[in-house]
């Protein structure tokens, strides 16, 4: 991996994890369109690195808010006494599942899961799940705003639905944030409960990945300087990109992230059939 790939999938991790448009599926498609590498699962745990860093500074106020309530109500007795104690309770709990399913199907994840046409399928997919959740979201007018408005019914269904983010193509946020607005939640609120649930996920998924991966990480010096230009790169565009999203989604829709994935997607099925398919089966030699 060149300082130069570290740069640019750098950026493009850090834009693309919190838009609703799959930073997998782009860690995966612009190598191939390049004529790159699969990056892997080494240099996809440092970028998550980069990315958590952003977005641990991004909601540093939020994060401190729950801290403090969830401290507060341990030292008091009373867990559930306080929103804030509530909420990041929600987040522990809406965690599980990923972790779970995550754990059991790590292998397909690895594999299978990071085909070219698998990819196409996904963004399709999860397409449709945002397309929903706007018409929903249009159908009922307003959602409920606040994170303080976040209930056990929302974590939940968006604590299953993040586990469709293990596969390259839906998108963490885009599936996160549908289901937030399926269950009444407002675009800002769900955006914004979406980040701080995927914290936990992403920094375990992370630390499991670079742990296993440290060797090929800290393999030789040119490895360690390409992932600080990966890990600095991410955290920077991911910083521009939620606090971004979150402006945006507070007056605007999915839509544009919705026709934007169904290009892409038109464009890798035609790149698949031109190639007679043969990319989709070529996972960085496993």
């Amino acid at each position: 991996m060149t300082i130069l790939e570290a740069l640019v999938l750098g950026v493009v991790q850090g834009l693309t994890e919190f838009l609703p448009i799959s930073s997998t599926a782009h860690l995966r498609l612009v190598p191939a369109l390049l004529g790159w590498q699969d990056p892997g699962a080494a240099l996809s745990a440092v970028l998550q690195c980069g990315t958590l860093v952003a977005a641990c500074t991004a909601l540093r106020h939020d994060i401190a808010r729950l801290a403090a309530g969830l401290w507060t109500g341990v030292r008091t007795g009373r867990p559930l006494a306080l929103p804030e104690a509530r909420l990041a309770l929600l987040i522990a709990a809406g965690t599980l599942p990923i972790v779970v399913v995550g754990f059991a199907a790590r292998h397909l994840i690895r594999g299978e899961a990071r085909r070219l046409d698998v990819v196409a399928a996904a963004l399709v997919g999860g397409s449709l799940l945002m397309a929903a959740a706007e018409l929903a979201c249009r159908r009922r007018h307003a959602g409920r705003a606040g994170l303080d408005r976040v209930g056990v019914v929302d974590g939940g269904v968006m604590g299953l639905l993040q586990c469709l983010a293990l596969v390259p193509g839906v998108s963490r946020s885009g599936a996160t944030i549908s289901a937030g607005m399926l269950t009444g939640l407002d675009r800002g609120t769900a955006a914004r409960f979406s980040f701080l649930l995927s914290l936990p996920a992403v920094a375990a998924a992370g630390a499991l990945e670079a742990w296993q991966q440290r060797h090929e990480i800290l393999g030789s010096a040119s490895a360690v300087a390409a992932a600080a230009v990966g890990i600095a790169a991410a955290a920077l565009a991911g910083h521009v990109s939620i606090r971004w999203l979150l402006r945006q989604l507070g007056s605007r829709t999915l839509w544009p992230f919705i026709l934007y994935r169904l290009l892409i997607a038109g464009l890798l099925v035609a790149g698949l059939v031109a190639a007679g398919g043969q990319a989709s089966v070529t996972v960085s030699g496993r």
